[in-house]
């Protein structure tokens, strides 16, 4: 019996595979992953460092456990180079595997935003494990050289910071610059500052997370992430880096440079497509699938980062979950299509948590301000006055859960 093929060891990857041993623990399944296949969760990459949290502590399940644990054959550090669709085989590194159903759960890429410069390739990305293991080994040894204007005293290994009396205070911090000041480049900027590395966050937008709140939320990340030292530069972008006597000299397009020991790039991500594109299956920005996650190969699937379920890329955790039930239920015989309920973004600041439910940018309607004082409360009203998107800030953001309940109702009066 042909089994079951897995494409990806990520939460979409390995949640269908836990939802479908709920329903069946005999049909054969075989997970492939190019990486490791250890289980650890990725949202905990952008909040783990002020957790003091390296690589091997992120690991919640080794792969050989995961794979006795689901009953599954697993091929670890395994390419797919291609799918053949009329016989139903992949062609990977590990040799042919025949597959009765294929589920594609690959993920997305880091969006790599060009740029000038003869350090250009040492923007860093962290995207899995093994990019979050490289980077926080290069917070941890990256060598830096200041002098103090004070004393003119050079430091190496470290920076030794004087205060206005001339005491040392010790502490040693390394120059990060993220470019993006999205979702993921606020958590890392949060993460960052609070382990006590400077940060400096580049965005073209006008305030933070712009592409998912308006002004008045975006902006109350400002001062609490500038309390932690935490550096905001919008309406430019990185043009380019250069190496520089220790670290890397930045050029901004607005013609600011600075210093940076590391740059780390966060500007979103990118469905990974070009397997499914080169089997001619159909693809837009992600993998197209209908509402039972199924591809325009009835015998294909696809569900997490790399999916458009019914035109949307739902690259959250929630979507995920809920997609990874409906398709086990599918796979188990029983055709089920997904239901998305409300379900609001969390943004680990915790500086100034947020919890947001998007809407799309061509949404017809506008943001009522609901509440502000140490954060907002902020409702968007569609046409008809229902409230269809929200976004809670600061002590606000605790209540997502009652907002969420309110979706689809008429917005009360003020």
């Amino acid at each position: 019996m042909k089994p079951i093929v897995v494409l990806g060891s990520g939460l979409a990857g390995y949640s269908v595979i836990r939802e479908l041993r709920k329903l069946d623990r005999d049909i054969p399944v075989t997970l492939v992953t190019r990486d490791s296949g250890d289980y650890y969760s990725k949202p905990m990459l952008s909040n783990a460092l002020a957790q003091g949290k390296d690589a091997a502590a992120l690991v919640q399940t080794r792969a050989a456990d995961m794979a006795a644990q689901l009953g599954i054959q697993l091929l670890v550090e395994t390419e797919v180079r291609a799918i053949d669709r009329a016989n139903k085989t992949l062609d990977t590194t590990s040799g042919e595997i025949a597959y009765d159903r294929l589920v594609i759960a690959l993920g997305a890429d880091p969006i790599r935003i060009p740029v000038q410069g003869d350090a250009a390739e040492a923007v860093l990305s962290v995207n899995d494990i093994a990019d979050y293991a490289r980077f926080r080994g290069l917070l941890g040894n990256k060598k830096t050289v200041r002098i103090d204007p004070s004393t003119s005293l050079r430091t190496e290994g470290f920076v030794e910071m004087r205060s206005s009396a001339g005491a040392s205070t010790g502490s040693a911090r390394t120059e990060v610059v993220i470019m993006g000041g999205g979702l993921i480049g606020c958590e890392f900027a949060n993460d960052l500052a609070s382990a006590g590395h400077a940060v400096s966050v580049i965005d073209p937008g006008p305030w933070p997370i712009a592409s998912l709140m308006p002004e008045q939320a975006g902006r109350q990340l400002l001062a609490p992430l500038a309390a932690l030292g935490v550096d905001w530069r919008f309406g430019t972008s990185v043009s380019r880096v250069d190496h520089a006597a220790t670290g890397y000299l930045l050029t901004l397009a607005d013609g600011a440079q600075l210093h940076a020991d590391l740059v780390l790039s966060a500007v979103g991500l990118r469905p990974r497509i070009a397997l499914a594109q080169q089997a001619g299956l159909a693809v837009n920005r992600g993998i197209a699938v209908d509402a039972h996650l199924r591809s325009s190969d009835a015998a294909i699937f696809a569900l997490g980062d790399c999916a458009e379920i019914e035109g949307k890329v739902q690259p959250f955790v929630l979507p995920i979950m809920h997609a990874a039930r409906a398709l086990a239920k599918t796979l188990a015989g029983e055709e089920t299509a997904v239901v998305f309920p409300a379900m609001p973004v969390v943004v680990k600041t915790p500086a100034h948590p947020v919890a947001v439910l998007p809407v799309a940018r061509d949404a017809v309607g506008g943001w009522q301000l609901r509440a502000n004082s140490d954060g907002v409360k902020m409702e968007f009203l569609d046409a008809e006055q229902r409230i269809s998107g929200f976004v809670l800030t600061g002590p606000y953001a605790a209540e997502r859960n009652e907002m969420s309940k309110q979706v689809g109702q008429r917005a009360l009066p003020l």
